[in-house]
């Protein structure tokens, strides 16, 4: 079974009365034969495309959940197929076909073996599939079956429903969630190649100052992967006239974040300065001498001219940058003939692998120096970010800083945003929280014995659409291997 993501370049191409109407970047799983029919039904993995195509109005909107749940679809699929087991069987069949490919996930090969959790990340999204199918008659019954289970929350004993086909997992005494101010200082120089002690380590690897100023600029500003993976050099905050304590105002398209939602962040005056001289030194020197043109896979080139802060003129027409997707931002060719997005690779086009750099700094660092070193995803950063904004709010280290420069003209907004504001509202605005809520819950699930644990523990209940934002918050570090 084949797995590929839908790109609308040539629709008008296809024969077709109107372009489809599937979004942009949605997996979509075809059979080896390519037919999406068979006897006038839909085949199981048509009709998987079509639950999948609900994902984004389903509580989904990730492109990077999107494709994790299609390539559990797909494992699931593919194995039924080797089976001779039809999708939508019968209750009975379906159970002891599921019961085979729990033996096969934990038992058969060694390379097909899954660990405890990604079974039940597969389990579970094969499970909102089934339940989905059972709703709209494509299946007489799922194979599932669920119990009642308690609870215990900062709120009271709830009830909850369980899929007893995932494993329980014996809670770990302590599991790093974030980095501490130690482990944070060894990682960042470590992106840069530098020892715990700031010695150089003699590791050789490329874009060393790349890395970490883009490391120093997401533990400043909290941005998720596909948010600093996409942003454009234009976008950048300017620095301030000068120095300050206080940080940046950082605006982000609604575009790039998660949920088509515009926010806004932070950074702090040394991460950008830190950043632009990224940008002025090292990549200007690999760009110097190259023209960027973009894979063919994305489209062809949006050539821009008259950039400023806001947008440009694309292809002759005047666009504002918030309104560019992901994929054209990656098409983005400046009048220098560079690439628009921010950090680019050794062949000047533009670097979107963070994951795998920072999973790489992490099993370095691990080996050289700290065995104890956890494996950095983006989004263990983000949860840094959050972590210790919170301290520095509640210990009113930005509050002083705001109140020093509040009378010299230096973003007197900000500065009274800070000095007035309820830290909880300030972090849920930095998050990009839809409530207080949320960024409650959220860092509950992050460290509830820290000192200032009575500080957020205030909500008398788990609201459950806080909760589950709360939740996908975490579901983000699943697709970060994906990205």
């Amino acid at each position: 079974m084949h797995l590929t993501f839908y790109r609308s370049n040539d629709w008008a191409t296809w024969g077709l009365g109107r372009q489809p109407l599937i979004p942009e970047g949605m997996p979509i799983l075809i059979d080896e034969d390519l037919l999406l029919e068979e006897n006038g039904n839909l085949r199981p993995a048509a009709v998987a495309n079509l639950w999948l195509r609900e994902l984004p109005v389903s509580g989904a909107p990730g492109r990077l959940t999107w494709k994790a749940y299609a390539q559990a679809l797909r494992s699931w699929l593919e194995f039924l197929a080797e089976r001779g087991v039809a999708p939508f069987a019968d209750h009975d069949e379906l159970r002891s076909a599921l019961s085979s490919f729990s033996e096969y996930r934990f038992s058969g090969p060694l390379a097909a073996r899954w660990e405890q959790d990604t079974w039940n990340l597969n389990v579970n999204t094969v499970a909102r599939f089934y339940t989905w199918a059972v709703d709209q008659g494509f299946c007489p019954a799922q194979p599932f079956t669920y119990a009642m289970v308690r609870r215990y929350t900062d709120a009271g004993v709830q009830l909850t429903r369980r899929n007893t086909a995932t494993l329980r997992q014996a809670k770990a005494h302590a599991k790093v969630k974030y980095l501490d101010v130690d482990f944070r200082q060894m990682f960042l120089r470590a992106l840069a190649g530098l020892r715990p002690d700031g010695e150089p380590d003699g590791f050789r690897g490329r874009h060393l100052g790349r890395n970490a100023a883009m490391g120093r600029l997401v533990i400043s500003s909290g941005l998720r992967a596909q948010e600093f993976t996409h942003l454009l050099t234009y976008e950048l905050p300017g620095l301030p006239a000068r120095r300050s304590a206080v940080p940046v105002r950082f605006p982000l398209a609604a575009q790039i974040t998660k949920g088509k939602k515009a926010r806004e962040t932070w950074a702090s005056y040394e991460a950008l300065s830190e950043f632009e001289q990224y940008l002025e030194l090292d990549r200007a020197a690999v760009l110097a001498g190259r023209e960027y043109v973009p894979d063919r896979k994305l489209g062809p080139p949006l050539v821009i001219s008259a950039p400023d802060w806001e947008g440009a003129r694309v292809d002759g027409r005047r666009v504002s940058w918030r309104k560019l997707t992901l994929n054209e931002r990656l098409r983005l060719v400046t009048p220098e003939g560079t690439p628009a997005i921010n950090a680019v690779q050794s062949d000047g086009s533009p670097f979107i692998d963070w994951a795998t750099t920072f999973r790489r700094t992490s099993v370095r660092i691990r080996r050289d120096f700290e065995p104890r070193f956890p494996i950095v995803t983006p989004h263990l950063l983000r949860h840094t970010f959050a972590m210790a904004t919170l301290e520095r709010l509640v210990k009113g280290h930005y509050a002083r800083a705001a109140a020093l420069i509040s009378d010299a003209g230096e973003d007197a907004a900000l500065a009274l945003y800070l000095t007035k504001q309820d830290p909880m509202l300030v972090l849920r605005d930095l998050l990009g929280h839809t409530s207080v809520t949320t960024t409650e819950i959220y860092l509950q699930r992050l460290d509830v014995h820290r000192i200032y644990r009575d500080f957020y523990c205030r909500s008398d209940q788990e609201d459950g659409e806080s909760a589950a934002e709360a939740a996908a918050e975490f579901d983000d570090e699943g697709a970060d291997e994906a990205w």
